[in-house]
């Protein structure tokens, strides 16, 4: 038994060292997002067997969110993660990202041309490129055909205004059982700082007092207020979507998956989970338009935590994960717009056989996305916002109260 121990012993001491680097992964989303980035680590596996990337994968954002902090404040991050740019600025003001541009720079793969401005711009801190954005949406108006075909309301198309919205959701506002309760509602939409925002912006308001170097949101001006007021009398005045308790018992996204609401405002990413609809028939318009055009930008970035062991194998694959190659594997499972202009342009993304037919609307409004500032404390900012914006959209203050409120709660944040 001791001959036996010895030489299993010398035969560990003797074999060669692992043949590959590994490097860890981690991302966030619904089993087809997971499956879509294991294409992406599988394409890439075959193309560099030397390294070897290990997909971690936390379905909920919420939680993803707080995986990350505990693992950063712990120095123990993923080789990448992704960060949505809403959310970096804290840890890039720690220190905590090592800056791809220069790697960028040197690549013989992708080239920042190659990229929409308009997702590169928000990873950018103290002129660094900090994270490589991998897509870039825009807040759109999904709305389900067989109900408006039903109520004879044409389908909203491209420079349709503020009041068409709110007609046809009150055309498609019924009780359809006469049971004297509303069971199909016009339109459906989270009540944050993050959906109304593109409103105020259509509107001529700001979010802030001064978007270079913001010191306070701006709500209470009048554009901001009125943009407000509108986005908040769709349930309170107009009641064409759900109240508190309607959306308690179930939400609005379920609602347009089963068939009940009519027009649901969501990005790019619901599109996996509504491509399993099967009962009726689904397409995207853009958001209606106020005085000017103005969208949101949704887009999120393969980023590197500065103690990563392994930079130059990650940024292998991240650079894979960037080029044409590797943004059409993800593009094809329809959670993303691609940030690089060639995929977004191409049959991986404008596919003629998959839903939305009207996937070209996500390219048509890129000129006029605009970003959220990006601060370090900007998601207090915009949870505490948001939650005064959301009282006011079921009732329970009034609109003055909640601007007034989420000023006072917030200032002191955009002085850390």
């Amino acid at each position: 038994m001791k001959r036996l121990t010895l030489l299993l012993l010398l035969v560990a001491a003797c074999s060669p060292p692992p043949t590959h680097t590994e490097v860890s992964f981690m991302v966030f989303g619904d089993a087809s997002e997971r499956s879509a980035y294991q294409q992406l680590v599988d394409a890439f596996a075959e193309r560099r067997p030397d390294i070897r990337v290990l997909l971690l994968h936390v379905p909920g954002q919420s939680d993803y969110r707080k995986r990350l902090g505990i693992d950063f404040a712990a120095g123990t991050p993923a080789d990448i993660v992704l960060i949505n740019y809403r959310r970096y600025a804290g840890f890039a003001a720690r220190g905590a990202l090592e800056p791809l541009g220069p790697y960028l720079a040197r690549s013989s793969i992708v080239h920042e041309a190659d990229f929409y401005p308009q997702t590169l711009a928000p990873f950018r801190r103290d002129g660094q490129l900090m994270c490589i954005p991998q897509n870039l949406s825009s807040l759109v108006v999904y709305y389900n055909e067989a109900l408006f075909d039903a109520a004879g309301v044409p389908y909203p198309q491209p420079g349709w205004a503020w009041n068409d919205m709110l007609r046809m959701a009150q055309a498609l506002t019924r009780d359809t059982n006469g049971d004297g309760q509303i069971d199909q509602y016009g339109i459906g939409t989270e009540a944050s700082l993050f959906r109304v925002a593109p409103f105020i912006w259509q509107n001529g308001g700001e979010l802030v007092d001064n978007p270079a170097a913001p010191t306070r949101l701006a709500l209470d001006t009048p554009a901001a207020r009125a943009a407000l007021l509108w986005f908040v009398e769709l349930q309170t005045r107009h009641h064409v979507a759900p109240d508190a308790a309607a959306e308690a018992a179930e939400s609005s996204e379920s609602r347009f998956l089963n068939g009940r609401l009519a027009m649901f405002l969501n990005s790019r990413r619901g599109v996996p989970t509504y491509r399993t609809i099967t009962g009726f028939g689904w397409n995207v318009a853009p958001l209606p338009v106020g005085h000017q055009a103005a969208g949101i930008l949704h887009a999120d970035a393969y980023c590197m935590p500065a103690v990563s062991r392994v930079k130059d194998a990650a940024w292998a694959f991240i650079e894979f994960a960037n080029s044409a190659e590797g943004q059409a594997i993800v593009a094809r499972s329809g959670r993303t717009v691609p940030s690089l202009r060639s995929v977004a342009e191409s049959a991986a993304f404008l596919d003629p056989a998959a839903r939305p037919a009207a996937g070209h609307v996500f390219l048509d409004g890129i000129a006029e996305l605009r970003a959220v500032p990006v601060l370090p404390q900007w998601v207090d900012i915009e949870e505490i916002a948001g939650a005064e914006i959301e009282r006011a959209f079921y009732g329970q203050a009034a609109i003055d109260e909640a601007i007034r409120t989420a000023i006072e709660r917030t200032t002191p944040y955009f002085a850390e």
